[in-house]
């Protein structure tokens, strides 16, 4: 069984590489709205790793499963709490999801499932984003098969991860998980894309 674990950063702190573009109101009113996406599309079975009491009671209404940080340490911790709970709960594998797609969808999700389970295990796939050589979610088969890599560069990170473990990797290419929102580029990018 795969598990969906979804990252929430606590909204007040979300996103301050876009201050340049968007004041603090506006950059927490678009870390809310994509985690509402995130949520949504990942399910009622999701485990939500949350970054503040705020992102935890939003996820509370929408999943059986959430974890808050009380002192948050890095998205790595986040998903490695993540992939714990999935553990306990019986899982073979877990997608980690970042919360700050806005085209993830519940579609997206369950293809990317679908094509890492038909993988086999071992197997890593990962959903790189544009530009900055970043991984958007990750598919682990088994959970702790690789170790985790967060951040510019993560995708050449977990791809020779794997090789040195002869872990198989792929590469889910995907619009859904393509684009996240880090940069005022990506703002612009994403209005492109909307027209």
């Amino acid at each position: 069984m795969t598990r969906v674990v979804v990252l929430i950063k606590d909204f007040d702190s979300a996103k301050q590489r876009l201050s340049p573009a968007l004041d603090p109101r506006r950059r927490r009113l678009l870390a809310v709205s994509m985690a509402v996406k995130a949520l949504a599309a990942a399910g009622p079975a999701a485990i939500v790793v949350a970054g503040s009491p705020e992102a935890a009671t939003l996820a509370a209404d929408r999943v059986k499963e959430v974890i808050r940080e009380d002192h948050p340490a890095g998205q790595r911790e986040a998903a490695r709490r993540g992939i714990d709970r999935a553990l306990e709960l019986g899982a073979d594998a877990v997608l980690i999801v970042s919360s700050d797609l806005p085209r993830v969808s519940g579609d997206a999700i369950r293809e990317m499932i679908e094509a890492g389970e038909k993988l086999g295990s071992p197997a890593v796939l990962a959903a790189p984003a544009l530009g900055r050589g970043g991984t958007n979610a990750r598919f682990l088969s088994p959970p702790r098969v690789i170790d985790l890599h967060f951040g510019d560069d993560s995708l050449n990170k977990f791809e020779a991860d794997a090789l040195s473990r002869s872990v198989p990797f792929h590469h889910f290419e995907s619009e859904a998980f393509a684009l996240d929102l880090d940069e005022p580029s990506d703002l612009e990018a994403a209005s492109f894309l909307d027209r």
